[in-house]
Order: structure tokens, then sequence, then C-alpha cells
């Protein structure tokens, strides 16, 4: 057997295993205890896990408001760290904007009703959506974005365009890594996971910015809700925000995950084109233009 074929066989059974583990972990109790160890503001502990974290995953302190591990009252307060109002400056024109720092998982047309996760694998729009058959269908035939923030990333996301918020939909689920190897290997990982969706009207139609939560991904916020408490099981619990005139700029936060995970935007079809040099592995950061509204 060819030393290729043998060492893809390998792989492709240390995935399979990582795979079988997450799935038989309490993924929702690992979550919460990180939630409290990433909180505990004892300062020896603090600074030791975010030197540590500094260190390991080579993360430029020059960007952020506050370089010092000293200067954070606990791991988490580091990770979702503020940037300098100049470290991400906004592409010109009305340009749509990436909404994170991190890189493309995958970018495209969805084919009816069918968003693509991987190779040989893609989900429903109805899956994604809980089963809204209304909310699914003002996307048939449109335009998708997977953007996956890893560890050393920025971790608060921002407005690829501006948008009134129409509604938001909390959606119990499971908390799988949302890394290469689960999405390339687990069926419909992003419809299986806990996740916030969140829909603006914008000047060429609605948009689903989703939030995907994943293995160790503590909660996840918005910049008009407390923190959203995980949860397993259960009804979607589904806001209505359209009387309360919440709008937010191109660029402007718009929320952040207390550890990190996965972006998915959702446009209806003939409203974007995305840009060509946005491809799977691609890597991309906040303000920089990912593709253009159709009236531009």
């Amino acid at each position: 057997m060819p030393l290729q074929s043998r060492a893809a066989r390998l792989l492709n059974r240390k995935q399979r295993l990582f795979n079988l583990l997450q799935s038989s972990l309490p993924q929702h109790l690992l979550s919460r205890l990180m939630y409290v160890a990433a909180r505990w503001q004892w300062r020896p502990w603090k600074n030791l896990q975010i030197r540590w974290f500094i260190r390991h995953y080579g993360v430029n302190m020059q960007e952020a408001v506050y370089s010092s591990p000293d200067d954070y009252s606990c791991f988490n307060d580091f990770f979702t760290r503020a940037l300098k109002t100049d470290a991400r400056p906004l592409a010109p024109g009305n340009s749509l904007l990436s909404p994170i720092d991190g890189s493309v998982s995958q970018a495209g047309r969805i084919q009816a009703s069918m968003v693509i996760q991987a190779k040989g694998h893609d989900y429903s729009l109805g899956d994604l959506l809980a089963g809204d058959r209304n909310l699914a269908g003002q996307f048939i035939d449109g335009s998708f974005a997977c953007l996956y923030l890893s560890p050393r990333d920025y971790h608060r996301i921002h407005m690829p365009c501006s948008g009134r918020l129409q509604r938001m939909i909390h959606i119990p689920g499971r908390r799988f890594a949302v890394n290469e190897i689960s999405v390339a290997d687990i069926n419909n990982l992003f419809a299986r996971n806990e996740r916030l969706i969140n829909i603006f009207a914008t000047d060429t139609g609605p948009m689903a910015l989703i939030m995907v939560g994943a293995m160790f991904v503590g909660s996840m916020q918005t910049v008009w809700t407390d923190t959203l408490p995980s949860r397993s099981i259960g009804e979607p619990q589904d806001y209505d925000y359209r009387n309360l005139r919440i709008t937010l700029e191109r660029g402007e936060e718009m929320g952040r995950f207390n550890m990190g995970s996965t972006v998915i935007l959702l446009f209806p079809a003939g409203t974007i084109e995305w840009s060509k040099k946005l491809s799977p592995a691609q890597r991309i950061h906040i303000g920089e233009a990912i593709g253009k509204m159709a009236d531009t």
C-alpha cells in the first residue's frame, strides 16, 4: 500500500476517533466549567492563563487597547479584548465587510435550500433555521459565507453592512467543536450545534448573521442583550425586536463569543456578490471588503 494512502487512512481513523470522543463528552458541562474558569479573577491564575495563551497562539497584543495581562480582570476579559480604533480600518465605499477576524470555511451560492458545510457534507436552510419555513424561504438560492474564528483571533463580531434588527432566535443544541476535523466528518454540524440567529433588515433585503456555539464556548452575547446562558435542550426562543428600532451601522460591533466559534452569513438571491478571493482557508479581518451589495 502506498505510504500516502496509509497516512490518509491513519488520519481518517484519528478524525473518527476524535469525533466519537467528543460525541460522548458532556459538552455543555465542559462549556459551563470553562465559563467559570475564564472568569476567575485571582491575579496569579488569570495572568498565568493570559501569558501562556499569548505565547502559545502568537496573539498580537500591539493591536489591543490594553497590552498587558495585568490590565485584564480575568481571562475572558482578555479573550474578548477591544482593539485600538485604528487597528481595523473599514474598506471604502459601500462594500460588504468581514464581520470577524478569522478564516473562510466555505462561501458561495445556496443551491436551492442546501448549504455547503464541507466536501461531501451539505445541510439545509430549514435545519439551520430551526424549521422556520418562512425565514428559510427568504434565502432560497441566495448566498452564504461560513467564517471561522481560531483561538488567537479577536472575538468580537461587527456588522458587514448597516442593518436594523428584526429578530433574534436562540436555538439550543450540541457543542461540537467547529474545527476542520469536525466540519469534515460530522453531518449537519452547524444545524446541530447551539446557535444564535440574528435577522437584520438591510438596504438590499434581509441578512441573517448566525453565531454558532462550540466546545468550550462558555456563552454568546450581543450588544443589545446580556450574556445568553448555554442551552442544550428546549424550544427555540424567538425575540421580536421590530418595534425597538435597534439599528447598527456598517462596521459597528454587534456581539461577541466568550471563547471562539463560527459565524454564518445568509443573504437572499441577487442581493450580494462575494469577492473572488473569498475562498476556503483565506484569512480575513474585520473591515476588509469581502463582497459588494447588488446596487453598488
